[in-house]
């Protein structure tokens, strides 16, 4: 399960850090406060939407650690914008429009919160399961509330960098997540066909191995 405890922690942290001073960020550019509480509306609706879209996408393929990939791969390029571009954060209409792009994305979080249940293997393992990823989320949004500085401000350049640094850890934790799984799933079914059906039996009947440690559960990956 470390590995999407792991995703649950960094995973959120290059779209949460712009997300938390969105507002802050569109006052600074010079828009009223009435004006940025309409601003921020279509990134948010687009997101609801990218959120159904990708995990029904997940679902439909069967395929869910390279489908939530997609998130940061969608967060990479406009983070990268934000760090080189040298409008950002002087230019408000074109600025806006590279936040809302990147507040737009595909929240992948309901495919990992499927995940941790459905690799928990058992109630028992699945109410700990959801816990911890819930703790790391939560965790993850305490350190990005703490990479914008005061002192990196209005560019946030140390800050942009920091982000695009996780960001592209993020992705090789995803792949690597999906390989992890895999695996283990291979290496549990050549044991378990390795067996014959009277040791098979055996095992089901005999074994202190509960939920995801048993030799016959296969990770959703």
């Amino acid at each position: 399960m470390w590995p999407i405890y792991a995703l649950g922690l960094i995973c959120f942290i290059p779209i949460s850090t712009p997300a938390t001073y969105l507002t802050l960020s569109l006052r600074q550019l010079g828009f009223s406060t009435f004006e940025t509480n309409l601003l921020v509306i279509p990134s948010t609706a687009v997101a609801i939407c990218n959120l159904l879209l990708l995990t029904w996408v997940s679902e439909r393929l069967n395929e869910r650690m390279l489908t939530a990939l997609i998130q940061d791969l969608w967060a990479l390029p406009c983070v990268i914008a934000l760090r080189v571009w040298s409008g950002a954060n002087k230019e408000p209409w074109a600025t806006y429009a590279l936040l809302t792009v990147l507040l737009s994305y595909p929240y992948c979080h309901a495919i990992l919160v499927g995940l941790s249940s459905r690799n928990s293997g058992s109630v028992r393992t699945r109410s700990i399961s959801a816990a911890c990823y819930n703790m790391m989320v939560q965790l993850g949004g305490v350190i990005a509330s703490q990479i914008y500085r005061a002192d990196d401000k209005p560019l946030y350049k140390r800050g942009n960098s920091v982000l695009i640094a996780i960001a592209c850890l993020s992705i090789l934790l995803f792949i690597f997540a999906k390989f992890y799984y895999v695996s283990k799933n291979r290496s549990r079914a050549r044991k378990w066909d390795a067996m014959n059906v009277e040791q098979k039996q055996d095992y089901l009947d005999t074994t202190k191995h509960q939920g995801n440690k048993r030799l016959d559960f296969r990770f959703a990956h």
